[in-house]
């Protein structure tokens, strides 16, 4: 194997690499830690995914009424990882989250897949809550008398099935323009207050989360007012439209609707007493939300038949709460509408703001540790904020959320997160039994094993779940990264320097590299929706309609193999016989 892949990084190694280097400013007590976790739970999850989840699409069954089980389900499984996210965040006060706490228990190349995988959780996740906070912004902005063209307001995917949206935009060269202007507009803003430092960020995210659960617990008592014994003995039955399998596969996209209780653990280093103040925020946030959330989905499956859910377009599903008021108002009373719409514009908008602000300080981390270029690493000089990696992470979501569509990058976005606590999970028993001793202000209760294992055990229960599609694009993210790591993390690494590895990349890993980045390209290429024996059926008839992806695909995917084992073998050799 190549040299120290697997090495881990001592705790104590992980604390002073902390403090030699560049510092972030510790401003954070209990309640403003709470909050900054409310503020990345409440938010697209539950004005977005609630209604896909109940009415489900072509790939998934839906959950129907018993989207409140899913809700408690959901919790139970984050209510494990939260636990282990609490004893971690304790315990090692840093930045990286999920990041550092794998580079101290299961060694560098396990850190770097799951800091490559964060970004999927933070950045590809903000990409979807970005395009959400767009739809119910046009919808507040409509129900005030400001139409908003939808040539900029939506995604080129999404526009091809909207009747006579590409006639109406406008044409260069013939090419329609649509692009969502919204979507990266609001990424912007929150990039320049993110930059300006941690306090302000996280007043200004109060704010938003008050407003929030107000707005939610406005809709559940105005929905009360439509919810009577007939309505809801109709409408909930029958309570499991497609059995478990539906209420376990809304879980799956519920789930969604959870992230961001362990975004609180990237602002370990901004906090004050960690030991104390992260495990509070953590079981908190994630115990105020479950109550609100399981609220909600009974007042909303309650006002909303099933049968009439279904029928509603995904552009519908994606805005549920002012769907729903809408169906039993009739169009009446508007500003109901406009006032849930304006809730929701600023539970999305607090949500972009946590998540910005964790992406940032994983891809800090990950440059300390040499894994990244060390400009990633720089802190300004007035503001006290990692602001090349907030501006570059602004650049990145806002150029994407412009152009894509929001259902892909949720599902993406879920088997990132659950795949990342599945590790965090394991990561307690391992340090435990390596660590002993480490001061742990925090523990998991019951021990090391029991709600460790479970949560881990329930993580890959959910991504069972979810569509083979995104098992095809999360496993080619992931090749991806391994491609960066060949090509730059390994050698530039500061415990590979430690432990004697070339400064300048082999040109055997660059030829592992490359076989690593065609493989990605292969699986993004060909058809997510199938699985591997009938793709190599598709590649091997000709007169298949996606013969030519699937071949394309398979292709890349095999040539890609050969060169990069072959270039991790002769690596592998030349580093035994040096």
């Amino acid at each position: 194997m190549l040299r120290g892949i697997f090495q881990i990084k001592k705790l104590d190694d992980i604390m002073a690499s902390a403090e030699s280097g560049p510092s972030l400013r510790r401003d954070l007590g209990a309640f403003q830690v709470t909050l900054l976790g409310i503020g990345a739970i409440v938010g697209a999850g539950i004005f977005a995914t609630l209604g896909t989840a109940a009415a489900g699409d072509a790939h998934r069954l839906g959950a129907g009424p018993s989207l409140m089980l899913s809700f408690v389900i959901t919790a139970v499984v984050c209510a494990f990882t939260a636990l282990c996210y609490a004893e971690f965040a304790a315990l090692v006060p840093i930045s990286g989250s999920a990041y550092t706490y794998s580079y101290a228990t299961l060694g560098e190349l396990v850190a770097w897949i799951i800091g490559w995988d964060l970004i999927i959780e933070y950045a590809v996740g903000n990409v979807a809550v970005a395009i959400s906070w767009a739809n119910y912004f046009r919808t507040l902005l409509e129900s005030i008398g400001i139409p908003v063209p939808l040539w900029l307001a939506t995604d080129f995917r999404t526009a091809a099935h909207i009747p006579g949206l590409f006639a109406s935009a406008p044409h260069v060269l013939g090419v329609p323009i649509v692009f969502n202007l919204l979507a990266f507009l609001i990424v912007a803003l929150i990039t320049i207050i993110l930059v300006l430092g941690i306090r302000e960020s996280a007043r200004f995210n109060a704010g938003m989360v008050l407003i929030k659960i107000v707005v939610l617990l406005f809709f559940v008592a105005v929905a009360l007012k439509y919810v009577t014994p007939s309505t809801v003995v109709a409408n909930w039955h029958p309570f499991q439209p497609n059995g478990w399998k539906g209420t376990f596969a809304g879980a799956a996209v519920v789930f969604f609707a959870y992230i961001g209780f362990d975004a609180v653990s990237t602002v370990s280093e901004e906090t004050r007493n960690p030991g104390r103040n992260l495990p509070i925020g953590i079981i908190a946030s994630l115990v105020i939300c479950t109550i609100l959330y399981i609220g909600v989905a009974a007042v909303f499956s309650g006002i909303l038949p099933y049968s009439v859910l279904k029928q509603k377009l995904a552009t519908e599903q994606a805005e549920p709460l002012t769907m729903a008021l809408d169906y039993v108002m009739k169009g009446k009373q508007s500003w109901v509408i406009g006032f849930v719409a304006l809730g929701s514009v600023i539970a999305h908008t607090a949500v972009l703001l946590v998540f910005q602000l964790g992406q940032p300080r994983i891809f800090f981390s990950m440059a300390r540790d040499g894994l990244l270029p060390q400009s990633f690493a720089r802190v300004h000089p007035r503001f006290r904020t990692p602001h090349v990696t907030t501006i570059l992470t602004g650049v990145l979501v806002g150029g994407v959320a412009a152009f894509a569509s929001i259902d892909e990058m949720v599902d993406l976005t879920n088997i990132g997160t659950l795949f990342a606590f599945v590790l965090v999970c394991v990561g307690v028993p391992i340090l435990r039994h390596t660590n002993p001793n480490a001061q742990r202000p925090f523990r998991v209760p019951f021990g090391p094993y029991l709600l460790p294992l479970l949560g881990a055990a329930s993580c890959v229960f959910l991504m069972y779940y979810l569509p083979p599609a995104s098992w095809w694009r999360f496993v080619g993210w992931l090749v991806l990264g391994f491609a960066i790591y060949s090509a730059y993390g390994y050698t530039r690494s500061t415990i590979g320097q430690e432990m004697g590895r070339p400064r300048i990349t082999p040109w055997t890993l660059k030829v592992a590299s490359l076989g690593f980045l065609l493989t990605a390209g292969g699986l993004f290429t060909i058809p997510h929706d199938a699985g591997l024996g009938t793709l190599i059926a598709q590649a091997g008839n000709a007169a298949e309609a996606d013969h030519g992806r699937s071949l394309l695909g398979l292709s890349l995917i095999v040539v890609g193999l050969v060169l990069g084992v072959a270039g991790l073998l002769i690596e592998t050799g030349d580093r035994r016989r040096a």
